[in-house]
């Protein structure tokens, strides 16, 4: 993969690409029109290819906050064309990584040393380089190390950047104001966190401690000495992404075993912790062939309000999700609408939600579920494509729900696709 030899920091650079960007996206329109007027026939899809390349090629080039947006969204079915999907999930752990003189001035200005003077060696070349940072392989002796490198610039421009790219977002994507606001500003919150690596090291170091007792889950070791808020320096972890996991051809034993793992860990940190690890891509997990798996990057940890928790997880339950009554005060509890709302709107998100908690809970209330069964992921997705487009659902949807529960759904619906590509059944009533 080519390497970045600088990164637009100035405010009028990175705008600058923003507009050019923009400029390219109306050519490929035109393209697009002027072949419509020879073949009606002619689909989006060819269009949509163009400006997902031209799109991830600027955010890749900048980093930082608007190619963060483009790996959430991503992530979430039924927001954008498939194009557009596949192209911004490369930003998972794909990003074109910074040059060795570029990672050397970065380091040098957050340590103060260069990183040869820290360590016996370093690669030249990244190991990884997602939105934010890369990472590089140490070693002091035998011991071998994961050093990640905070992209120059990337926290001076978290603002702006989230500005620019809101209306390109809203327009391109046909997205309301509401729907484009929640991922914007759920990434200027979470994003402000990531930025600071000292919160990392210390998050990772006490959600390691707290779930130590688990099976088959590990977790990198933290070293304070040579971190702060630019560089966060952890053991090297064995394994491989789900990925070029899976093109090995595991096991389904081994498969099994990872995959209760998983939902173990993530079970544990929202029931007991009330917290999690809530960036569940696949960049994020380290699977290996003897079934156990290397969680890395805690830069987003989500803390669980009690009462948000509680009223939750009413929503999982029979009892509520087959008695409207309970189920409106559950949803009045959690502001999806209020006291005071037309009653055809109550009675149209009540039933949505209905259909849509009913299909999301079913895990819940089995004691073992088969998240390799294709049909329900693939129900899943329909109804997430379904909602999307649905300009009513979209239209009240905007600001209602708490913010609370964008990480937690999110978290969920990356485990679900997570273990469907495993193909693994998995004990679901477990509290580790």
């Amino acid at each position: 993969m080519k390497e970045q030899e600088k990164i637009p920091t100035s405010r009028g650079a990175r705008t600058g690409r923003f507009i050019k960007t923009g400029a390219q996206i109306g050519g490929n329109y035109l393209k697009h029109y002027a072949k419509r007027l020879v073949n009606s026939n002619t689909s989006k899809e060819e269009l949509h290819e163009a400006n997902a390349e031209d799109i991830y090629d600027t955010l890749s080039e900048l980093k930082g906050s608007a190619l963060k947006v483009a790996q959430m969204m991503s992530m979430d079915k039924g927001i954008l064309p498939d194009a557009y999907a596949n192209r911004f999930s490369l930003a998972q752990y794909s990003a074109p990584p910074l040059s060795y003189p570029l990672v050397l001035q970065s380091f040098r200005k957050a340590v103060g040393k260069s990183p040869t003077d820290v360590f016996d060696t370093f690669t030249n070349k990244a190991v990884s380089a997602a939105s934010m940072g890369q990472v590089h392989k140490a070693t002091i002796g035998e011991h071998v190390y994961a050093v990640k490198i905070q992209y120059p610039g990337v926290k001076d421009s978290l603002d702006s950047d989230l500005k620019m790219v809101k209306p390109m977002a809203a327009t391109l994507f046909q997205l309301n104001s509401g729907d484009i606001e929640h991922y914007v500003n759920e990434v200027a919150t979470r994003m402000k966190e990531e930025c600071d690596y000292e919160l990392e090291l210390q998050r990772g170091s006490d959600i390691a401690k707290a779930c130590a007792h688990l099976e088959n889950i590990e977790f990198p070791k933290y070293y304070a000495d040579w971190s702060n808020d630019r560089v966060l320096t952890m053991d090297w972890m064995r394994g491989k992404h789900l990925k070029e996991f899976l093109e090995t051809n595991p096991s389904k034993e081994t498969k099994q075993k990872i995959g209760q793992a998983i939902w173990d860990f993530y079970n544990f940190q929202i029931h007991e912790l009330k917290e999690l690890h809530a960036d569940p891509h696949p960049g994020n997990f380290l699977l290996r062939e003897d079934g156990t798996v290397g969680v890395i990057d805690f830069g987003c940890v989500k803390v669980l309000p009690e009462d948000f928790y509680n009223s939750f997880f009413k929503l999982t339950t029979d009892e509520v999700l087959q008695n409207p009554d309970q189920l409106k005060a559950v949803l009045v509890e959690l502001e999806f609408f209020s006291e005071n709302d037309p009653e055809d709107i109550v009675e149209f998100i009540t039933s949505t939600m209905t259909e849509f908690l009913t299909l999301l809970a079913r895990p819940f209330r089995e004691d073992t579920f088969d998240f390799g069964d294709d049909s329900y992921i693939r129900e899943v997705f329909e109804m997430g494509n379904r909602y999307g487009k649905d300009s009513k659902i979209r239209k009240l949807g905007a600001g209602r729900g708490p913010a609370d529960a964008i990480y937690l759904n999110r978290t969920y619906f990356g485990l679900y696709t997570l273990l469907n590509k495993l193909g693994v059944e998995v004990r679901t009533n477990t509290t580790a």
